[in-house]
């Protein structure tokens, strides 16, 4: 059940993840919480709860065969264990609904707070964590104290019904056997039977509680592995081309992002790269730059308009094929808490990366030198996201990791926007050397890192309003022009 949900999560396009109820600490609550309650509903349990429903039943049938008055004074006290089980099931259920929201949101902040524990200790925030993850469990915690009361007093009425049944029954059956309408055996044998099934229903009541949670977890799971994603990451559907040069059109591109639907993001934006050219997008924050970059992915679809893959619409494309002619450099690159071998293999996952591979994609990502310095070389662990490396380092490790794959379109995000002007040169070095032969869209806000571009692209309120390389784009004097004179200040 877990490999299912973590499966199916996976294959979620990324609007689903940015929903406020799609959190990491939300999915991991769900994935090792609901996945074992669904054991609740199945195995033993369901064995019980049938026995119970089966010792009612067989209970029921035996009173009325050997004296069907007695028997029918004793079912009296079904109806009431049934009546008080639903009661405390109803608290149970309430007191339920209010602990799974209250541990999705405590699972979030726990994993925020380990995640970047480096800031929380450099901030002395420590103290106020662990206040706000007491405060968010606090409610479920009153919850539960509050209705402990009505849970012990219906708790002690369903155990005390059988006691009840007993005294009255023999009391019952007593006076039959006085007037002549029972033997005494019967008596016994009604009263044990019906009374031992009327703590078959207890018994198996006992598990209503699980059964139910499970029921509801399993609700839960099952709809995410009905749920079918908007963008279809299965590699056997699509047309996949026999060859990509990197050739790519946007037009007409209308955006607005899942979350946001009344901010448009992107306006009727026109964008035409030709195979091999080097074109940079230039605009304030939050223009639409990155936006760019994510959809040609597909990461997101269009609104309207449409994205072009060597004359192909991306969205008739077979989407693993396409983001295996991609290759990516962010701003703050995330490696796995792996080697550094193994994190340049995992550029490629269709096939196996050779050593040889990765020492040649890590000397075009100019740190082989630096790699083969260190102890353990290549088998050098990075720790978790990279932290054992310096942020030029990161960045070339990700360039490697790119470049492995051999990609024919190279998207650079602001690759050297967190770096130090040391680093930085190194690593734009590095991406320089990596964008020979191939299409490459850069966002870049140092321009100077862009002033070789082949066309360079401002945006401004999702739409294209100067294009042009630099020197041209300069003679214009329009807003390139006073973008570059604010950065040479």
């Amino acid at each position: 059940m877990r490999k299912d949900a973590f499966e199916a999560m996976l294959k979620q396009e990324i609007g689903w993840y940015d929903k406020v109820e799609n959190n990491t600490g939300a999915l991991c609550a769900r994935l090792s919480g609901d996945a074992a309650k669904v054991q609740g509903a199945t195995g033993a349990r369901v064995g019980s709860i049938m026995q119970g429903i089966a010792g009612v039943l067989i209970a029921v049938l035996m009173g009325l065969y050997f004296n069907w008055k007695l028997g029918l004074v004793c079912s009296l006290f079904f109806p009431l264990l049934i009546i008080a089980v639903i009661f405390e099931q109803r608290i149970i259920m309430g007191v339920d609904s209010v602990e799974k929201v209250a541990f999705e949101k405590s699972a979030k902040l726990a994993i925020e707070s380990i995640s970047n524990i480096r800031t929380v200790a450099g901030l002395r925030c420590e103290e106020k964590y662990i206040n706000m993850y007491i405060e968010l469990l606090s409610e479920p915690h009153k919850l539960t104290m509050k209705k402990s009361h009505q849970r012990g007093f219906i708790f002690g009425f369903s155990q005390a019904i059988q006691f009840f049944a007993w005294g009255l029954t023999l009391w019952f059956g007593g006076y039959l056997v006085d007037i002549g309408e029972a033997d005494f055996k019967d008596v016994f044998t009604v009263t044990n039977a019906v009374i031992g099934g009327a703590g078959m229903v207890g018994y198996s009541f006992a598990f209503v509680a699980d059964f139910n949670k499970a029921m509801i977890a399993a609700a839960r799971v099952f709809q995410l592995l009905d749920r079918k994603p908007l963008i279809d990451t299965n590699p056997a559907v699509g047309l996949k081309l026999n060859e990509v040069d990197g050739n790519v059109a946007i037009k007409d591109a209308e955006f607005s992002y899942p979350t946001r639907p009344d901010i448009q993001i992107l306006n009727r934006l026109q964008l035409s790269i030709k195979n091999g050219e080097s074109i940079a997008l230039v605009g304030e924050s939050g223009c639409g730059k990155s936006t760019v970059i994510q959809l040609i992915q597909r990461l997101y679809d269009l609104s309207s308009g449409s994205i072009e893959m060597e004359n192909q619409n991306i969205e008739s494309l077979n989407l693993p094929f396409v983001r295996s002619k991609l290759g990516i450099v962010s701003q703050e690159p995330v490696l796995f808490d792996r080697t550094i071998a193994e994190n340049i293999q995992y550029g490629d996952n269709n096939r196996v990366v050779t050593m040889e591979e990765v020492i040649e994609a890590a000397r075009s990502a100019n740190i082989h030198s630096f790699v083969s310095s260190l102890p353990s070389g290549y088998d050098t662990k990075v720790g978790s996201k990279g932290t054992q490396l310096s942020g030029g380092q990161k960045q070339r490790v990700a360039i490697a990791r790119a470049l492995v794959r051999n990609p024919r379109i190279l998207l650079l995000d602001e690759a050297t926007s967190a770096l130090d002007t040391e680093s930085e040169k190194v690593v734009q070095d590095a991406l320089d050397a990596a964008q020979v032969g191939r299409t490459s869209i850069t966002i870049a806000h140092r321009l100077s890192t862009i002033k070789g571009a082949d066309q360079i692209y401002i945006i401004e309120k999702g739409e294209i309003v100067e294009n042009g390389t630099h020197e041209q784009l300069i003679k214009f004097k329009g807003i390139y022009y006073k973008l570059w004179n604010n950065s040479a200040q």
